[in-house]
């Protein structure tokens, strides 16, 4: 199937008129990897963007390096997100960079304002400008540095797809996507970190594996699996931040649910207690559809309550007003996701 009969998976709405819409891949697999709900074709290939970053920090355990550092679960929570630059993320990053003994001008993510407007603010008016610490990958980055501190390889080239601690995190995601190295193409993603390229089913079937390390026959793995699932569900605000969905589903399902956004229309899940690997790539690569999807699926599967999804109903459909505060329309799944077979 090809991008252009991908199914409409959003709509967005005015005057009761179709505006614009959403084409995209929706891919379930169960805990043994077989695809029990999809919609689109699965065998597209994209990179998950920032929904990789829970792979890309097993290194970090299974190394010995978290340890070693005396790393939290909130820094870890924190090298898993994408967060928005708030104070408690940035003071957080500062701090994992002060255990490695490495400064902010090492970190070759990139200096990007604080998501919100407020935080922004702040900063201009404390004469600052926005730096690679406000990136919303500085924690990502402040981990790579750990690894490379530990194992005493340089921190200069650390962002090189040859540099050892990347050939790692690519042998690690070809073993959780369930691919041969060989398989994966590589790109440069928006923080200057290699990222990686596989099929949306291999990437639902990588989610499933967060749950099910065991399968790999290695206690390291099954170990750093465990903590990061730990540090995400625990500390949900560090993988976002404020008025962000990864925070708000995971705040609000308590530990039902971990779900991680990528860039360009990615949003990855896995449901620990249905043991399902979820993973939702929107075409167009707008932020906001995969969320609308992402909710519409987890209430197709009975995963909330009905005080939990009231809680999230404003991800399920958007009302859309302009300036002046007034109603125009709204975006919202399709006849086409709802009526998605669920063979579970």
């Amino acid at each position: 199937m090809s991008l252009e009969t991908n199914p409409v998976l959003v709509n967005h709405t005015r005057g009761g008129i179709v505006e614009s819409f959403h084409r995209g891949v929706v891919c379930v697999v169960n805990h043994e990897g077989n695809i029990v709900a999809s919609a689109g074709d699965v065998q597209q290939v994209c990179y998950p963007r920032s929904a990789l970053k829970l792979f890309q920090h097993i290194p970090l355990i299974t190394s010995g390096a978290f340890d070693h550092f005396g790393f939290s679960l909130k820094e870890l929570a924190l090298m898993c997100g994408s967060h928005n630059g708030e104070n408690i993320h940035v003071e957080t990053a500062r701090g994992i960079l002060t255990k490695i003994g490495m400064g902010e001008d090492s970190l070759g993510c990139g200096a990007q304002q604080p998501t919100h407007k407020k935080d922004f603010v702040a900063l201009i008016k404390a004469n600052q400008e926005p730096g690679a610490i406000h990136n919303n990958c500085s924690g990502k980055h402040s981990g790579f540095l750990a690894w490379c501190k530990f194992h005493n390889t340089s921190t200069e080239d650390y962002l090189s797809a040859e540099h050892p601690l990347h050939k790692e995190i690519k042998r690690i995601t070809a073993l959780f996507h369930e691919m041969d190295e060989s398989e994966l193409a590589t790109g440069l993603d928006g923080c200057s970190a290699p990222i990686f390229a596989m099929p949306v089913v291999n990437q639902a079937i990588a989610y499933k594996n967060l749950l099910f390390p065991e399968k790999f026959g290695d206690d390291n793995l099954t170990r750093a699996c465990a903590l990061i699932r730990e540090a995400v569900i625990t500390y949900p605000e560090m993988v976002a931040g404020t008025k962000r969905y990864c925070t708000d589903l995971m705040r609000v399902a308590k530990g039902k649910v971990i779900g991680k956004t990528g860039a360009d229309g990615v949003y990855s899940m896995a449901i620990p207690h249905k043991g399902l690997g979820i993973c939702i790539k929107i075409d167009d690569g707008r932020m906001g559809p995969q969320y609308n999807v992402a909710q519409q699926v987890l209430e197709m599967l009975d995963i909330l309550s009905g005080e939990e999804k009231m809680e999230l109903k404003s991800y399920l459909i958007n009302e859309n007003k302009n300036f002046a505060g007034n109603l125009t329309g709204q975006t919202k799944t399709t006849d086409t996701l709802h009526t998605l077979t669920l063979g579970l």
